[in-house]
């Protein structure tokens, strides 16, 4: 396959400006985005995407999920598409690029091509993912897992927002709900650009992040029961107290995550104690651990070890202890071709790289189980992301847009 020659650059400027218009829409309280799934700001948001993509020539196509599809053509009308891409929506807190980076990196590289007059044997397809947040209709990556024969069309119609609308309802309302049959596409490759999430590349001063793995995860909902009562007129020694017990557990998920340094991770990110009142002991405590680690085995580890521990702690005081699976998918091990494809970009445009896991959770986790998938990554300031403050540099975004753009243009193999 013929390579992109090394003078051959993303318009960095025209990328930072589409970046900057597509974070008008659903803008949030402190500079960032709230443009949740499925909300009247995501439907805004899509129809300027689809805008873009028509002007840039492709066409669009969207499937029964809500995923779209811009379309280049190449000059094989056999030949599979190589597809790139990432989502749209944010957090209800979120940065102006989570996500959006890779759609808009996407479409920068049709651009691009259309610039330089440049003709693939393979179309290349530009892929906007519903839901990837989940924050509003769980779980994360909903569509992808669908498109990918995660999750079950009709199951994820049915999942419910905190005011109890469903998915399938609102993708109708916002008129984002297309014809055509989830998973029917089929993929050369798939590639996906995405801000690290974490601190690494930043840190270490490296333009990009080859991802070579993606991280497992496990979310277990830990439900401990023990006894409300009054905080002033219960002796200590006779109070059930579930939110001590709660504390007691988080304390072993960090001995438990640190022993399995250094790619090993665990927190309890969503908490809840019951009634939560100033004068009560609490006397139901409700907390989804979540794990992640590169390695299955791992994982399972760390699972069980949360069991024991937890067990034995509210068998110590007198508690009951529930669990309950929520979540999780194994590690991922992306596609040696297409990560090799990604390495060699950097290494033919003179980027410094490194290997790096993928600690999030990402769309392309999905997809590589039905395509050959690769992702590349660029730093964050501070690794923060999920945030309204999340910030990138121009020119990192030029970096891993740069990457992209030869890894998919050599995929997708240039015609002379």
């Amino acid at each position: 396959m013929a390579a992109p020659a090394a003078n051959m650059t993303i318009n960095a400027d025209r990328l930072w400006d589409s970046l900057m218009e597509m974070a008008k829409i659903g803008p949030g309280v402190a500079g960032g985005n709230n443009r949740q799934t499925l909300t009247d700001a995501d439907g805004e948001g899509r129809a300027l995407f689809q805008r873009w993509c028509e002007e840039a020539g492709c066409t669009m196509g969207l499937d029964t999920m809500g995923n779209m599809f811009a379309r280049r053509e190449g000059t094989d009308p056999d030949a599979l598409p190589v597809y790139v891409g990432s989502h749209l929506d944010t957090q209800p807190t979120g940065g102006k690029y989570d996500g959006v980076l890779g759609v808009l990196g996407g479409l920068e590289l049709i651009r691009t091509l259309n610039d330089l007059d440049i003709k693939t044997k393979h179309p290349i397809v530009v892929t906007n993912w519903t839901n990837e947040e989940g924050t509003r209709f769980a779980p994360a990556m909903l569509s992808s897992g669908v498109f990918a024969g995660v999750h079950e069309q009709d199951w994820a119609y049915a999942r419910e927002d905190a005011e109890g609308k469903s998915f399938g309802d609102e993708l109708v309302r916002i008129g984002w709900k297309g014809d055509e049959e989830v998973g029917a596409r089929k993929m050369h490759a798939f590639f996906e650009l995405h801000i690290e999430q974490g601190p690494i590349l930043e840190a270490e001063g490296v333009d990009v992040g080859v991802v070579t793995h993606g991280q497992g995860l496990s979310w277990t909902q830990v439900t401990v029961t023990g006894k409300d009562a009054h905080t002033g007129s219960t002796p200590m020694p006779m109070r059930k107290n579930a939110g001590l017990a709660m504390a007691r557990i988080l304390e072993k998920v960090e001995e438990i995550a640190l022993s399995h340094a250094p790619h090993a991770v665990g927190a309890a990110g969503h908490i809840d104690v019951y009634p939560n009142s100033r004068n009560v002991i609490p006397g139901k405590a409700v907390f989804t651990v979540d794990f992640r680690s590169p390695e299955l085995a791992v994982i399972r580890d760390m699972e069980a070890r949360l069991k024991a521990a937890a067990e034995e702690i509210c068998t110590h005081m007198g508690l009951e202890v529930d669990f309950e699976k929520v979540g999780g998918f194994d590690p991922v091990d992306f596609d040696e071709g297409c990560v090799a494809a990604i390495r060699n970009a950097a290494e033919r445009l003179g980027y410094s790289h490194r290997n790096i896991i993928s600690g999030a959770g990402h769309d392309a986790c999905w997809i590589n189980r039905v395509a050959p998938t690769a992702m590349v990554m660029c730093p964050c300031v501070d690794g923060l992301s999920h945030n309204e403050a999340e910030e990138i540099s121009k020119d990192w975004a030029k970096a891993g847009a740069d990457v992209l753009f030869h890894a998919v243009v050599e995929t997708a193999e240039i015609v002379e």
